[in-house]
């Protein structure tokens, strides 16, 4: 099937949901909806762009105002990117669009995780900048893509594009990997996840942080990571241990046990912030709300 087959029926083409009993279709229209909202942003910052700095006008028109869908421009950039000499723009452009644009799944994900960095990432000016510039943003909708080839069987040519995703973007995350939705890799250099890591949705990691492996088991070896958990940078969460959902590890911080729901685990052996017997408990979501320094005036151990 030739991949202008595949394009998503545009949100306008759909007729209006039926009553709240066919609930999965108006999740499909309102997933649709939020999809067309997201691109018409996107197109209007980038003209905008292209307006304020000629210099910048090609890229904008090539990469992004002269596609019709975010698949269509989320994958020419991403053939771009990650194209080489023996593995050719057109060949990743055609593998790409014909992945988004079967899957309504994938491009949720890549929506949610957009505006993931536009609202948790003060830096993040514009939709754009992020489809555009963020490499952690394009690291994870690629490694997406690799992951769903993983599990059709298509192990080397995943293989081959965690290969690319690793040489362009500093970024290495096993095809196997599991990646949930509206994740944030901020900075995202030498970030490294293991072959059976699991990463909830609204989950923000900053950069050099390692889900591993302790180095002597195998199987399910890798860390867990829940909903709406922060990882500061240059954490290292090594074997399979479960990070709790709204869970915060402090930076720098190396954890080899598990982690309760909503505490904050700190340091090198980590440690929980309140004790083991009655840690400190959060309300706040860590992963959306980025707070990383909050734990500092209960850590008695924090000395300048």
């Amino acid at each position: 099937m030739p991949a202008s087959d595949l394009r998503p029926q545009t949100a306008a083409a759909r007729p209006q949901p039926p009553p709240p009993q066919h609930h999965h279709q108006a999740s499909d229209y309102e997933r649709e909806e939020e999809e067309e909202f997201v691109w018409t942003q996107i197109k209007a910052e980038a003209r905008r762009d292209a307006e304020s700095e000629p210099a910048l006008a090609s890229f904008l028109y090539s990469t992004v105002l002269s596609h019709a869908s975010l698949a269509r421009s989320i994958s020419f950039h991403l053939g771009n990117k990650l194209c080489s000499s023996t593995l050719l723009s057109t060949l990743l452009y055609d593998l790409f669009l014909v992945a988004f644009s079967s899957d309504p799944e994938l491009r949720a994900a890549t929506v949610a995780d957009l505006r993931a960095a536009r609202a948790r990432d003060p830096a993040c000016v514009s939709f754009s900048h992020c489809l555009l510039n963020y490499k952690g943003f394009l690291a994870c909708q690629a490694q997406r893509v690799a992951h769903k080839l993983w599990n059709q069987s298509r192990q080397p040519l995943a293989l081959a594009l965690q290969s690319r995703i690793s040489d362009v973007f500093a970024v290495d995350i096993h095809p196997a990997a599991k990646i949930g939705k509206g994740v944030l890799f901020d900075h995202a250099t030498g970030v490294v996840v293991g072959e059976t890591a699991v990463i909830g949705n609204n989950v923000s990691i900053l950069h050099h942080v390692t889900l591993g492996g302790t180095g002597k088991a195998g199987g399910d070896r890798h860390p867990k990571i829940g909903d709406g958990v922060l990882i500061g940078a240059g954490a290292t969460i090594l074997g399979n241990v479960k990070i709790g959902e709204g869970a915060k590890i402090g930076a720098g911080s190396v954890v080899l046990i598990d982690v309760p729901p909503r505490t904050t685990a700190v340091g090198n052996p980590a440690r929980l912030v309140g004790g083991k017997e009655k840690p400190k408990e959060h309300e706040e979501v860590p992963g959306e709300s980025m707070d990383h320094t909050s734990f500092i005036s209960e850590w008695s151990g924090y000395i300048i």
